[in-house]
C-alpha cells in the first residue's frame, strides 16, 4: 500500500472515530441516564399524555407508593399546572419563574436546564377531576411531612372533602405519628371515614359503637346520613327484601295522611291522579252549551256536589279525564304498601347507627344544658355587676339614682379614652380600672353633695332630678364624644372563647366578666364586714338617729357611700364597655335591668342581689330558649313575671330589716 493511500485510511479512520463520539455525545437519554422519578414518568407517558381521569390513575399511583422524596413535588407542581414536557424528547420539567423568565428544573434535582419557550415546551393542563386524583395521591405524604403544621392542615382538608382513598392513607400514618394529639385526630378521624368508605361491615359498627354518646360534629355529621329515609310505595303486601326498611306507614295515620299516601301512588305513576277543584270548574266552563253542561243546567251547578256529578258525566262520556271515586282511592291504597327505607343498605350498621345517635342524644340534652346554664350565669355576672353600685345607693341608702346607667357609662369612655393614649390593651385596661372608679366616685360626691342631700326621703323628687341628670349627661356625651359607636378593644387573652366541646362554649370575656363580679362582691364584704366604713355604713343603715348619737356623720357616711356605689358603676362600665359597644346609650341598656335586679333580690342587700341577678339572667336566658326569635318578647315576658314576683314577695328574695326594708 502506497504512503498515500495509509494516508487515506488513517483519515478515515479519524473520522469515523470522531463521528462515533459525537453520535455518543447526541444519543437520546437512556432509563440509566434519567433521575428515578423522571424515569417513572417517562415509563407513564403515554397515560400522562392522553390526560384522561379514566386511564391516568395508574400513573399518579405509582408516584404517590414510589416513595421519592421528589414524587410529591412534582405531584405538587403537576396540581398547580406548573409541569411542561420538552417536545424534542418528551422529558418532563418543573416551571419556575424567576425575574420574568419561566425556568425548567429538573425534576429530580430541582435544578435549572433551561428556559421554557412556547414553541419548545408543553403545559400539562389537568382538568378538575384529575387534579382532585392528584390531591388525594398528596395526602399521604402531607400526613406524613415533618411540619406539624402541615399534618393538621392535611387532616383538615381530609375532613372537609373525604375520599375513600384517604382512609388507607390515613390508616398508613397513624403508626409512625409522634405527636400524641395529632395522632389522636388522625385515629379519630380514621374511624369516622371508617363509618362511610370501608366496605367491612363488622368495621364500620364498631366504628360507629366507638363514638357512643359522642357528641362532636363530625360523629353527628357523619351519622346522620346513615338513618335518613326516603318515603317509598311498591305494589302487594310486604315492601322488597332489598330495602332497608325503616318503618312500615298505613294511610289514614298521623305519620301518613290519606291526602299524602294517594299522592305518592300518583307520583309513583300506580294510580291516576285526582282533579281538582280548579281543574273541574274549568273542564265545565269549557264544556258550556246553551245554558247548560250536558243535561246538568250551569243555574244548579252551584255546589260543589253538583259540579262533581256534571264532571263525572263528562268523563263518562270520555270528553275530560275522569277523576277517581272514594272506593277507587281506597282500593288503591289497600292494594299497596307504603314504607320508609334507608339509604343505608345494612339494616346492623342503621341500628349501630341508630344506638349511637340516642346515647349522642342523651347527652347533647346534658350539655346543652350546662351550656344553658353557663349563658345564665354570665348574663347574671353582668347584672350583677351593672347592679352591685346601685345595691349600695338604691339598695342600702333608699336613693332612687336613675342616673346610675351613666356611671356606667362613664366608665366605659373612660376606658376608651384611656386606650387612646395608651396602646397597650392590657395596660389600659389595668390602668383605667382605677381611673373610672376615681371618675365615678368623684361625680356620684357630686351628685350627693349638690342634688341628692337636699333631696333624701322624697322619692319622687330624687327620681326626677336623677332622671334629668341622667339625660344631661348622655348629651354631654354625645357631644363630646359624637352618636357612633366607640371601640374599647380587649387584649388578645380575652379574644376566643374557652371550649369544652361542640356544644358548650363561653367567651373569655364573659369568664373575665364573671370572675370581676366575684371579685368586687368579695371586695364589698370585705368594706362592708370588715372596716369602719362598713361599720358606720351598716349603723346608718339600722337606725341613723342612733347612729348619729354615737359620734357618727350620717351625712359623710351618705356621700362616701353614694360615691363608693357610684364607682363601682364605672368599674362595671370598664367591664360591661369590652363586652357591648361604647354608645352613649349604653347605660340605658342595663338601668332597668339593674334596678329589677336589686328589687327583686331584696333591697339592701347584697346576696339579695345576687340571687336576683341569678334569676332575672336565668329567666331573661330561659324566655329566649323558648321564643329564640324574639328578644323584645323575652324582655317583656320577664318584666311580667318580676311584677307577678313582686305582688307575692314585695320585699325581694332576701328581705333585710332596717331603713331599706322600710322604704
Amino acid at each position: 500500500m502506497s504512503a498515500s493511500s495509509r494516508l487515506a485510511l488513517f483519515c478515515a479512520l479519524v473520522w469515523l472515530s470522531l463521528l462515533v463520539l459525537i453520535a455518543g455525545a447526541v444519543r437520546p437519554a437512556t432509563a440509566q441516564d434519567l433521575g428515578p422519578v423522571q424515569a417513572l414518568l417517562q415509563d407513564n407517558r403515554q397515560l400522562i399524555e392522553e390526560s384522561s381521569r379514566r386511564s391516568i390513575g395508574p400513573a399518579i399511583d405509582a408516584l404517590g407508593s414510589s416513595g421519592l422524596d421528589r414524587a410529591p413535588v412534582f405531584l405538587e407542581a403537576w396540581q398547580a399546572r406548573s409541569v411542561y414536557q420538552r417536545d424534542a424528547d418528551g422529558l418532563f420539567f418543573i416551571g419556575s419563574e424567576a425575574d420574568g423568565t419561566n425556568l425548567a428544573l429538573d425534576v429530580d434535582t430541582g435544578e435549572s436546564v433551561g428556559e421554557i419557550t412556547r414553541d419548545g415546551f408543553t403545559q400539562l393542563r389537568p382538568n378538575g377531576g384529575i387534579r382532585s386524583m392528584i390531591g388525594a395521591a398528596l395526602v399521604q405524604f402531607q400526613l406524613q411531612d415533618p411540619d406539624p403544621d402541615r399534618r393538621r392542615g392535611a387532616l383538615q382538608a381530609i375532613a372537609r372533602d373525604a375520599e375513600a382513598s384517604h382512609l388507607t392513607a390515613l390508616r398508613g400514618s397513624i403508626e409512625s405519628e409522634e405527636d400524641p394529639a395529632i395522632r389522636a385526630a388522625k385515629e379519630r378521624l380514621e374511624r369516622v371515614l371508617t363509618i362511610t368508605f370501608d366496605p367491612d361491615e363488622t368495621a364500620r359498627i364498631n366504628a360507629i359503637d366507638g363514638f357512643s354518646g359522642d357528641i362532636g360534629l363530625d360523629v353527628r355529621a357523619t351519622l346522620n346520613p346513615l338513618v335518613l329515609t326516603r318515603s317509598e310505595v311498591v305494589p302487594g303486601g310486604e315492601p322488597p327484601a332489598t330495602r332497608n326498611v325503616a318503618r312500615v306507614l298505613e294511610p289514614g295515620s298521623d305519620s301518613l295522611t290519606i291526602d299524602e299516601a294517594y299522592d305518592q301512588l300518583v307520583a309513583a305513576r300506580l294510580a291516576p291522579a285526582m282533579v281538582s277543584t280548579e281543574d273541574i270548574r274549568a273542564a265545565l266552563i269549557a264544556n258550556i252549551s246553551d245554558g247548560s253542561v250536558g243535561e246538568f243546567a250551569v243555574a244548579d251547578l252551584d255546589t260543589d256536589e253538583a259540579r262533581l256529578a256534571a264532571y263525572q258525566a263528562l268523563a263518562a262520556q270520555g270528553i275530560v279525564p275522569s277523576s277517581p271515586t272514594e272506593q277507587e282511592i281506597a282500593d288503591a291504597l289497600a292494594t299497596h304498601t307504603f314504607f320508609e327505607s334507608y339509604a343505608e343498605r345494612s339494616s346492623a350498621v342503621t341500628d349501630a347507627a341508630n344506638a349511637t345517635l340516642q346515647s349522642i342524644e342523651f347527652n347533647l340534652i346534658a350539655n346543652r344544658s350546662l351550656d344553658f346554664t353557663l349563658d345564665a350565669v354570665s348574663l347574671a355576672s353582668i347584672y350583677f355587676l351593672a347592679a352591685i353600685g346601685l345595691a349600695i345607693t338604691f339598695g342600702v341608702m333608699g336613693v332612687i339614682n336613675m342616673a346610675h346607667g351613666e356611671f356606667i357609662m362613664l366608665g366605659a369612655y373612660t376606658g376608651y379614652v384611656v386606650q387612646l393614649f395608651v396602646p397597650d390593651y392590657t395596660l389600659s385596661i389595668i390602668i383605667a380600672l382605677p381611673l373610672a372608679f376615681a371618675i365615678t366616685f368623684a361625680a356620684g360626691v357630686a351628685m350627693e353633695r349638690l342634688i341628692i342631700r337636699w333631696l333624701y326621703h322624697r322619692p319622687l323628687e330624687t327620681l326626677l332630678a336623677t332622671f334629668g341628670i341622667s339625660i344631661a349627661l348622655q348629651q354631654l356625651a354625645k357631644n363630646i364624644f359624637g352618636t357612633q359607636a366607640r371601640p374599647f378593644t380587649a387584649p388578645d387573652w380575652l379574644d376566643g372563647a374557652f371550649v369544652l366541646n361542640d356544644v358548650v362554649a363561653i367567651s373569655y370575656i364573659r369568664i373575665a366578666i364573671f370572675v370581676l363580679a366575684l371579685i368586687f362582691l368579695a371586695i364589698f364584704l370585705f368594706v362592708m364586714n370588715k372596716t369602719r366604713l362598713g361599720l358606720e355604713v351598716r349603723a346608718v343603715t339600722q337606725n341613723p338617729r342612733m347612729a348619729a348619737s354615737m359620734g357618727i356623720n350620717p351625712d359623710k357616711i351618705n356621700m362616701l357611700t353614694f360615691g363608693f356605689g357610684s364607682g363601682i358603676a364605672g368599674i362595671a362600665g370598664i367591664a360591661i364597655g369590652l363586652f357591648g359597644q361604647v354608645t352613649t346609650e349604653l347605660g340605658q341598656q342595663y338601668i332597668v335591668q339593674s334596678f329589677m335586679t336589686v328589687v327583686v333580690g331584696g333591697v339592701g342587700n347584697i346576696f339579695g342581689t345576687l340571687a336576683g341577678a341569678t334569676m332575672i339572667g336565668g329567666l331573661q336566658k330561659g324566655i329566649e330558649w323558648l321564643n329564640p326569635s324574639n328578644t323584645l318578647a323575652a324582655q317583656t315576658y320577664m318584666i311580667l313575671f318580676i311584677i307577678l314576683f313582686i305582688q307575692f314577695r314585695p320585699r325581694g328574695i332576701i328581705a333585710l330589716r332596717g331603713r331599706a326594708a322600710d322604704m
